[in-house]
């Protein structure tokens, strides 16, 4: 049999290329290569596939946040590349996938809203701090509240009636919000170091 890890690494693969609702457990199946069954022995139902599925993709962001983290030079970094990578996971996403987490499963769907609350809240909170205490941000700035509008700003961002794709060039987005609002925190030291990623990368 497949390895119950590589099942849910190919299914997070079909669910993020084509939506949830689109197959039956049989299709399923055919699309990860493997028999019904094996999904029987595995999840109890669709619900419990999907639950598992987005936990496992939960573990996956946070072994790529940390090697991502690893890269970069310092905080000023690794804040936006935080950001970026978001951004460009969710480029990779049909909408479909977030549209039936929605409307299909709920409690799924709380799930993920709940970790942007922690998970990814607490991880820009010690980033920030981390650069705070090393001088690239500045010290007089509310932590908590620099977080919170970071996170809604992505928010933001990702939302297609406020941004139209067709219409807006999410790089330049990205560009106009976080330069500007990254630098705005920073002291000079990392403010330099913000434009000149920025610059550096093509941002």
């Amino acid at each position: 049999m497949v390895l119950s890890e590589t099942i849910l690494a190919r299914l997070l693969q079909v669910f993020r290329r084509e939506g949830i609702e689109r197959y039956t457990e049989e299709e399923l199946a055919q699309q990860v290569g493997v028999q019904k069954h094996d999904l029987e022995e595995l999840f109890a139902d669709k619900a419990d596939m999907v639950r598992k599925v987005v936990a496992y993709d939960f573990k996956e962001q946070e072994k790529q946040d940390e090697l991502l983290l690893q890269k970069a030079a310092n905080p000023v970094e690794e804040i936006i590349l935080l950001l970026q990578n978001g951004i460009q996971e969710l480029k990779t996403v049909n909408p479909a996938y977030i549209a039936d987490l929605q409307q299909h499963y709920p409690e799924v769907w709380q799930l993920c809203l709940e970790r942007l609350g922690t998970y990814n809240y607490h991880l820009n909170l010690n980033v920030i701090n981390k650069g705070i205490l090393q001088g690239y941000f500045r010290k007089d700035i509310n932590l908590q509240l620099v977080v919170k509008i970071i996170l809604e700003q992505f928010n933001m961002l990702i939302n297609p009636t406020i941004f139209p794709p067709e219409r807006y060039e999410l790089g330049e987005v990205f560009r106009s919000v976080y330069l500007y609002y990254v630098r705005g925190i920073c002291t000079e030291q990392g403010g330099k170091l913000a434009e000149e990623y920025f610059s550096r990368n093509n941002i």
